[in-house]
Parts: structure tokens; sequence; C-alpha cells
């Protein structure tokens, strides 16, 4: 299979082979609790099967409902927070022309709200919105999450204003929970299109879904050779060997781990990967940050980042590994010239290309970093195209299950999230939080 690979020969010097070895059963077990259903958080697993029983028929309306609003709209705001965007955003960035929002070449846009509770952020987003034929795409199980209901809240006033409400229903739709909330009432009583987020597939977990797959589709891409990737992945690591590379990373960051390695820094030398280690944070952070227990995750963007985080990591605290994705091909070519007068000193590097360059600096990085005691593991991908994004996220999202029950955590539930959803509303006087707004207001005014 043409796909992603994993070299993790640049642990060694921290962990040995015999270190591996000792988590072997810990992996098995944990990529057997994934398959046999019977681990901490096992009505979460939607997600372990979703890429091979997602039917070619919703694909297909997925691709439908996206060329509708391809077609009928200047720009799509996706609505989400969490895995309801991260995961759509960083495939998008990995896949889209940099600066595809300067060009005028009549392609749909898609931007994203819900995120945040910036009111400048949706200030600013509803002034561009004002003379655009815009859409929604809101997402959410509930429909009551603060961040995305408020901007869902303010934009479908918006669009209702802008081309009445009869029109706003025909370019809204809602990825929600098939039965039950406020979203789903909604969209049952104003006729939205929607389609479902299965309750076994948690928020994370869900760019294979129509989560991400519709936003992903409606600004261009192709989600059928996105599935096909995860399919791929999906397939070849189902069973317990040492060549299944689930197993592989999961068992090197947990040895890491276990000889002090507390933080883990996903690299990139792409810059169309830094949403991609938005969403990696989040998969690793949600899942395996509890009972004081887990590897905290960082990324940077090198080369970028070699001229600010540099200096730590090279010579900081050693608590720190590095996983390096490495892209192996480019979409262009891009040719240094040569200068006559090579004031700046780059002839040395003339007629080679931008991208030799950066493989170079990317290895001269990574030989520098482990010379410094920075173990690093490597992942290298072919090219970014939809295929290998969509091994890539199945790659992250299966080893993120079995990192997790080596751990002896459940990766699938998130109950430190809710504790600042509780001060936020008794500090807002939600109705029914009447005794903890007075604890907290106490509390402050003490």
């Amino acid at each position: 299979m043409d796909s992603i690979k994993i070299n993790i020969k640049d642990t060694f010097g921290c962990i040995t082979d015999t270190d591996i070895k000792s988590l072997d059963a810990a992996a098995a077990d944990g990529l057997a609790k994934l398959h046999n259903g019977n681990g901490a958080g096992n009505d979460f697993l939607g997600w372990l099967d979703l890429p091979s029983r997602t039917p070619a028929t919703l694909i297909n309306e997925i691709e439908e409902v996206a060329s509708t609003l391809r077609q009928n709209c200047e720009v799509v705001v996706a609505i989400g927070i969490g895995g309801s965007y991260l995961g759509a955003k960083a495939v998008i960035e990995a896949l889209s022309d940099s600066f595809a929002s300067y060009k005028n070449n009549n392609d749909t846009i898609v931007l994203f709200a819900g995120q945040n509770i910036g009111e400048d952020y949706l200030y600013e987003l509803q002034s561009y919105l004002k003379d655009k034929k815009f859409g929604i795409i809101v997402i959410s199980k509930s429909g009551t999450t603060t961040e995305p209901a408020i901007a869902f809240r303010l934009l479908k006033a918006q669009l209702e204003t802008q081309v009445g409400k009869a029109e706003a229903a025909k370019r809204i739709v809602a990825i929600t929970d098939a039965k039950r909330g406020a979203l789903r009432q909604l969209a049952t009583e104003e006729g939205y299109k929607t389609f479902v987020i299965d309750d076994n597939v948690g928020g994370r977990f869900s760019v294979l879904s129509p989560v991400g797959l519709l936003p992903i589709a409606v600004a261009g891409f192709d989600i059928k050779a996105l599935m096909q990737g995860a399919v791929e992945m999906e397939n070849s690591t189902k069973d317990h060997s040492a060549d299944n590379i689930t197993e592989v990373y999961a068992v090197t960051r947990n040895a890491l781990y276990n000889a002090g390695k507390k933080i883990e820094i996903l690299v990139n030398y792409n810059p169309k990967l830094h949403y991609f280690g938005e969403w990696w944070k989040q998969l690793y952070g949600e899942s395996e940050g509890k009972d004081h227990k887990g590897i905290f995750p960082a990324s940077v963007d090198n080369s970028t980042d070699l001229h600010s985080m540099g200096q730590w990591i090279q010579d900081g605290e050693r608590t720190i590994f590095e996983t390096v994705l490495s892209v192996e091909n480019q979409a262009h070519e891009v040719v240094i010239p040569s200068d006559e007068a090579n004031l700046d000193g780059l002839n040395y590097i003339a007629g080679k290309r931008v991208d030799e360059v950066n493989k170079m600096a990317e290895l001269g990085t990574r030989i520098a970093h482990i010379d410094g005691g920075v173990p690093n593991l490597l992942i290298t991908i072919p090219a970014l195209k939809e295929k290998y994004l969509g091994q890539l996220i199945y790659f992250f999202e299966k080893a993120c299950g079995i990192s997790g029950y080596i751990l002896d955590v459940n990766p699938f539930n998130q109950p430190g999230v809710e504790d600042y959803k509780r001060n936020m509303f008794a500090l807002l006087a939600k109705p029914g939080y009447e005794k903890e707004t007075e604890a907290i207001k106490s509390r402050i005014n003490d």
C-alpha cells in the first residue's frame, strides 16, 4: 500500500528495544479493547470502523449537498467548536492554495465560526458577509453548546434578514443528533437539510463523518479519496503485529513518557499543516490528559518556529520529544535563481528547488535536536493529497485509542472540559445554576 510510514530509530538514544517490547502486551491489550469493545469509553467507538462502514450513498449525498451549496453560495460558514471544526479546518488548510482567499476565482470559500466567543471576530465576520451570498453548516449534537449556539443565532438571523426565512432554510444544513436536542428540533421545524452525528462518535473523532466531510466537500476536495485512505489504514491496522504502525507509535510515545519525556511536539515543515497540529493537539490532549497523567501535546511550524521555539527545543529542559511530519513530494516546483551580485550569498544553492533546501533544514534540525537529547519519531507522508490525509487522520485516531489504554485512562471522555462550563454558566446566571451563581459570586467578591 502506498502509505504514510513511521520510523522510530532516532528514539533509541533515550529508550531501548527492551523498553518498546515491555509495552507490547499493553499495546495488544489496547488494540483488543478497541476491537472487542470492552475497554473504558466503549460506547464511543463508532469511529473505529467508520471509514469502512460509511455507505457510498451517504458520501454521494454529502457531495450532492456540497455541490448545491457551492452553486448557491460564495461563502459557507461552518459553525462548530473542538472536533466539530478542527478536523475540517485541518484538511481544508492542508489541501488549499495558501492564497486562495486573495484570488478572485469564483470558488466557494469555507469560513469558520463558533470556535470562539470573540466579539470582534463575529462582528468582522458579519460585516464581511453583508454583501455575500452565504450559507451555513451548523454542527452540534445538542444545539446548546455556548460558542456555536451564539454564532448560529447571530448568523441565522443575518441570513434570514438578507434573503428571507424561506431561502435561508435552503442554505442552512444542520449536522446534529438523530432525534434529540434543540438543533434537531429547530431543523425539523424549519426544514433544514440534516446529517446525523452518531451517538457513538465523539467530536474529536468525527472528522471522517459528515461533521468533517461536508465542509471539506464544500471546499472542493475529494472526500471519496479521503475515505479511501482511511479505509486503507483501518484495514492495515486491525491485527496486533510489529508492523502495525498505530501500535508502534502508541508504544514508542508511552515508552518515552515512562522515560521522563512528558511533552510531545508535533513538528511540520510545511505551513499547510499548521491546523493539522491543532487538530492533533485536541485529539491527544482531550483523550489522554486525565487522572493527573498524560503527555502534553504541543506543536511547531518549522522552519518558522526554529527562530522562536528552536532555542528552547535545542537547549531547554530535556522533558520533550518530537514527532516530525515530513511531506515527501510537493505539488509545485520553485527553483532558486542565480544572482550576479550575490549580495545575499545564496548562489551556492542557485539551481536547487526550494523543497531541497527545506528538506536539508528538516534533516539538519532533526540531527541537531537528536544530538541535543530530543528523541525524534519520523512520520513520512507521500504528498498532501486527500488519500494520505485520510490515512494520517485514521492513524492518529487509532493510535490515540491504543495509547490511552496503555496509559490506563478512558481515551473517549472529557470530564475536565465541563468544569469551565459550570463556572461560566454560574457567572452568567444561567437558569438552573442559582446555587452555583451565589457560591461563585461570594467567592469572587471576597
